[in-house]
């Protein structure tokens, strides 16, 4: 605990594929959205512990232990209690809905089990709904209680046989929160269900119980069985993989950057942003790790979303993609501030919505090419109509690609000639000319390939510095990019070139601190906010496939063996980590989990074939 908050990593991920919620390792959930990972909160205390509201349950003694572990190859959250007079679980999941019919009701099932002695636990509800704007009306009875909210309602029924004694009291205080104690013996199990959309409590059984938390289990199993990475880092790889599939949005394939919103880049600063929607670059990594890991049916929801967000594209008097959208592919993503919320220990302001999503990234179409050739060197082709919408993009881009943007890293600092951005124009044409090329397919390859020398040619003249013998992060600087790690795993340029191993030997020097990675520095290259920020994971995990590239593998191996270490205590990563070693930044982060993947397959190939030598 800091200044009363549970630090960010203290936190495990359930969800049921609709949406998700985060539980410290003191028992309370924090963080959970519904009906959707984008919709407004339900509990909140991460983002304001006063006003946010919160489930919590823990032991009624100050003195306990607790651990906390996921269910083998499950996301079923086990938190443990040990206390002196016993030792209790609380078991936390979501029932995951087979269906990709956006549903309104998801269910929370909190199972609170005895394992030694006897436990007490106190349970306090405290929905806060709509961020906490939404006032609510409480209701109890012998079942369980019903949260009645202007548009939201969460029924929280009791598990429980119908032969029991009373095991604990409980009841509504003036606010409207339910307060309780259950005390349990050796081998006992009862809990509670958090129903939201539901209207009524109803007494539920504990075989029930047993039945949904038997089915989930047995989900994520049969899921995780269609894994294809057998190399030396399976534990880490198979957890990064279950995250990712608890960030998707079943209905749409849709993955969020991250379940949560606000969470400090700098603890007390500003850099606090909504990351609850789907990234045309995160889709697109997506499709090559998970295609990869031979999650197929994943890749293909991936691909589809994507496809369809190019289906969609209106090149005329604008441009052809936006950065970013919400799950369901809608693209209002309008950006406000919580003004009631004081933020993640202080941390204000507390944005939802993404202000960002309008900028021009042109990254984004070399990243969306990039998947759409991956994907078609494992079987999966476009069809005409789609193929004709990839052309029209292509050609916009003919036009547009040399001009200022915002870059990758969504500054808020103004346009620039950035590098990566160049660099990735360069992904795009390269990517559809070998697809026109290989499949016959009717299109302006000439005007691509005379783009595509023409940007391998402008950043070759002008991304390169002479004087830091590097490549830079834009055409008026000399600071250098993390983002530009890529350069030579996307094939612009072979890993041996001079050009390239001082480059990342310079990247070394600067960005590099004990192997945790710098995405750039704001302080010589302003970004338009006030404020530091930590390592970026994404980075350090982009910088061993770089080092592996380069035939420096040991090196790539320690800096890989080292960043895991900085992972919590689930194997989860936020989006940067402090020079403390606290993770900072929305959590857990997609983009990580992903470079994880990439890091571990890039890496573990590079060490088998030497020791194949």
């Amino acid at each position: 605990m800091k200044d009363g908050y549970p630090l960010i990593e203290d936190h495990g991920l359930i969800g049921d594929l609709q949406t998700s919620a985060l539980v410290s390792t003191d028992g309370s959930i924090d963080w959970f959205c519904a009906p959707r990972f984008d919709s407004p909160s339900v509990f909140g205390a991460l983002l304001d512990r006063e006003k946010g509201g919160f489930c919590r349950i823990r032991p009624t003694t100050d003195a306990f232990t607790t651990k906390q572990l996921y269910f083998p190859d499950t996301a079923v959250l086990v938190t443990r209690y040990l206390t002196e007079d016993g030792v209790g679980e609380v078991v936390d999941f979501m029932p995951v809905t087979s269906s990709r019919v956006p549903t309104d009701h998801h269910r929370i099932v909190r199972m609170l089990r005895c394992i030694r002695g006897r436990v007490t636990f106190e349970i306090d509800i405290a929905p806060r709904f709509d961020y906490g704007r939404d006032k609510h009306e409480t209701q109890v009875s012998d079942d369980g209680a019903v949260f009645r909210g202007k548009r939201t309602t969460m029924a929280v029924s009791l598990v429980r046989e119908p032969d029991d004694e009373p095991l604990g009291r409980g009841g509504a205080d003036a606010a409207g929160d339910v307060h309780a104690e259950l005390t349990l013996t050796t081998g006992e199990m009862r809990g509670l269900i958090l129903d939201v959309g539901a209207t009524e409590a109803r007494r539920t059984s504990v075989d029930e119980v047993w039945g949904l938390f038997n089915g989930t289990v047995k989900f994520w199993t049969t899921w995780l069985e269609q894994c294809t990475y057998t190399g030396r880092w399976r534990e880490m790889v198979n957890r990064s993989a279950i995250t990712l599939k608890l960030m998707t949005y079943a209905p749409s394939g849709g993955l969020v950057a991250a379940p949560t919103a606000a969470l400090p880049e700098q603890v007390g600063g500003e850099r606090n942003w909504d990351y609850r929607f789907t990234w045309v670059r995160d889709s697109s990594f997506s499709v090559y790790a998970l295609l990869a890991l031979g999650f197929m049916e994943e890749a293909t929801a991936f691909g589809a979303w994507l496809r369809e967000r190019v289906a969609d594209t209106h090149v005329d008097g604008g441009t052809p993609l936006q950065i970013m959208y919400r799950i369901d592919g809608s693209s209002d993503l309008s950006e406000e501030t919580l003004e009631h919320w004081e933020g993640y220990r202080g941390s204000f302001p507390v944005r939802i919505g993404n202000g960002a999503a309008d900028q021009l990234q042109l990254d984004i179409y070399g990243e969306m090419m990039d998947s759409l050739y991956s994907a078609d060197e494992r079987g999966f082709q476009m069809a005409h109509a789609g193929w004709l919408k990839v052309c029209d993009v292509l050609d916009w881009l003919v036009d547009h690609w040399d001009q200022p943007e915002e870059g990758i890293w969504e500054t808020r600092g103004g346009r620039q000639d950035f590098t990566y951005g160049r660099l990735m124009c360069w992904v795009a044409f390269d990517r559809g000319i070998r697809l026109a090329i290989k499949h016959g397919r009717p299109a302006s390859v000439d005007n691509w390939m005379a783009a595509r020398d023409a940007v391998f040619q402008q950043i070759m003249e002008k991304g390169w510095s002479a004087e830091r013998q590097a490549f830079v992060q834009h055409y008026k600087t000399q600071v250098l990019d993390a983002s530009l790690l890529r350069m030579a795993a996307l094939g612009f340029i072979s890993p041996t070139d001079p050009m390239w191993q001082s480059t990342l030997e310079a990247m070394g020097g600067e960005l590099v601190t004990d192997s945790l990675v710098y995405r750039y520095d704001p302080s010589a290259s302003p970004d338009g906010l006030r404020g530091s920020e930590g390592t970026f994971s994404l980075c350090t995990f982009t910088y061993v496939e770089a080092l592996a590239g380069a035939g420096q593998i040991d090196k790539a191996r320690i800096t890989f063996e080292k960043m895991l270490t900085y992972a919590n205590h689930l194997g989860l990563y936020s989006e940067e980590i402090a020079l403390t070693g606290e993770q900072i930044g929305n959590f857990p982060q997609a983009f990580t989990h992903l470079a994880l993947i990439n890091a571990a397959i890039m890496l573990d190939g590079a060490l088998t074939r030497r020791a194949a030598r």
